[in-house]
């Protein structure tokens, strides 16, 4: 009984770790989903913010060179550039402010880079050349037209001194009809400096004001006549022809003199801020490389991250693996036991029916040994039905000698009523009431013999059926055995 509580309290041990085991499996795979969501989560956000990052690269390389084609005068770039530098600042406002439309939150490490910054810079320079997109292209279209004109205008003066050669005219009017195409040619110079926007672009704008009014008094003279700039008028048809059509040509250059004084602030304006975010975009393209390696490398730094996941799930195999182990040995601590059980079971029956092999053979003295294995209640019955069989047997003997002693009676007194008959055979009226006397004592006997009779048959009867007992007893532990 002890060995089997023994057991019985190991086994209720083995069921608690294994219910522990499950219960901290349930746990780890609880926690492992959250885990893999919250993973998968932040995997698609940082996909995210490296995705903006990588187009907010390419936009920041974009603006640079639509800023640098917009102060060329290319309206397109104007454009490209609006567009590139609002597509910029949603990405932008995504990855630092956070998207409600995909759920993606702000980024802390956005906000503390240096990006903003630079963008800031970046966005100013943009917003500066986006508003002086009318001036920018109106002077350059203007020095398109100007760069048609003036070579016109130098054609026109060179056919004129040609003229003037071959009509004797004065030097002074043939010089200054020379000086006149050289000067055109100076404004030229000059209006391709304004458009180049760099730091001579306000001394050629200057010059090219200087020069073009220069231009159009020494014309007028030349037509008219200027005494105070000692210019004579050309008197020779041909000549005024050819001044009148130099006139009509530089009546252009002379209306946008003041167009092109006023914008080239500007264009230095935007060639300034084209240079800056030249300049700047290399910066902010450093900033937003490192921007999205930090993106990149921020998974890897997570306390909530696939190594922790990994983690779990190693162990969780290892609970598996504990919990086979747990069931195994509880399995082979069963079979022993069990296989145990069944060997003190059968020591057990093969004792108790070499006890009782006595009691077949009708020994009713044998007496079963009561032990604490299985067969123990057994013995005790079969002890008590032993018992009782004695007492029956007993009682059987002693009803025998009460009936053995009732018959010796009953002989001696036939004989003793024998003799008596013989000497009371003269007295048959006295005897009469001998012999009446004698059939109640015969009568009594009689009874008693029929009593003493039944007595033995129920004893009989019991006899046999305590042997019964004892046989299909006997036979009940020969089918347990054989099992």
């Amino acid at each position: 009984m002890k060995n089997r509580a023994g057991r019985l309290s190991l086994g209720q041990g083995g069921n608690r770790l294994v219910a522990g085991l499950i219960a901290a499996l349930i746990a780890l795979t609880v926690l492992l989903v959250v885990v893999l969501f919250i993973i998968n989560s932040d995997s698609q956000n940082d996909q995210e913010y490296i995705a903006n990052t990588a187009e907010m690269r390419v936009l920041s390389q974009e603006i640079a060179k639509n800023a640098t084609e917009s102060a060329g005068g290319t309206a397109e770039a104007f454009d490209q550039l609006r567009r590139a530098r609002d597509d910029f600042q949603q990405l932008w406002s995504f990855v630092s402010e956070g998207n409600p439309a995909t759920g993606l939150p702000a980024s802390n490490m956005a906000q503390q880079s240096g990006v903003q910054q630079n963008w800031n810079t970046v966005r100013d320079n943009a917003d500066s050349i986006l508003s002086t997109r009318d001036a920018v292209l109106g002077l350059h279209e203007v020095a398109r037209t100007l760069n048609e004109t003036i070579p016109q205008l130098q054609v026109e003066y060179d056919d004129i001194v040609q003229i003037l050669l071959d009509n004797d005219a004065p030097a002074e009017q043939i010089a200054l009809a020379q000086r006149q195409s050289l000067l055109a040619e100076r404004i030229v110079r000059s209006v391709n400096n304004v458009l180049s926007g760099d730091e001579d672009a306000v001394i050629a704008a200057d010059r090219f004001g200087r020069d073009a009014s220069l231009f159009g008094r020494v014309l007028d003279g030349q037509l008219n006549g200027n005494t105070a700039m000692g210019i004579s008028r050309v008197d020779d048809d041909d000549a005024i022809y050819g001044l009148e059509a130099v006139d009509e040509l530089f009546e252009f250059v002379s209306q946008n003199v003041d167009a092109i004084l006023e914008a080239s602030p500007d264009l230095f304006k935007v060639r300034t801020a084209a240079s800056d975010i030249f300049q700047n975009s290399e910066v902010l393209l450093a900033e937003l490389s490192v921007l999205a390696e930090g993106f990149a490398s921020q998974a890897r730094t997570r306390l909530i991250s696939p190594t922790l996941a990994f983690f779990l799930l190693a162990a969780m195999v290892a609970i598996v693996v504990f919990i086979g182990l747990a069931l195994y040995r509880d399995a082979q601590a069963r079979l022993a036991a069990t296989q145990e059980q069944n060997e003190q079971n059968q020591n057990a029956i093969l004792r108790l029916l070499d006890e009782l092999a006595d009691l077949a053979d009708g020994d009713l003295t044998t007496e079963a040994t009561v032990t604490e294995d299985f067969t123990g209640a057994i013995a005790d019955s079969i002890n008590y039905a032993i018992d009782q069989m004695r007492g029956l047997v007993q009682a059987i003997r002693g009803t025998a000698v009460r009936v053995a002693s009732a018959a010796q009676e009953t002989q001696a007194t036939a004989m003793h009523l024998a003799d008596a008959s013989e000497h009371q055979a003269q007295e048959i009226a006295g005897a009469s009431a001998a012999v009446n006397e004698m059939a109640v004592s015969i009568d009594q006997v009689s009874s008693n013999a029929a009593e003493s009779s039944a007595v033995a048959e129920r004893s009989v009867a019991i006899a046999k059926k305590g042997a019964e007992v004892v046989q299909n007893t006997i036979r009940g532990m020969d089918n347990i055995r054989e099992q």
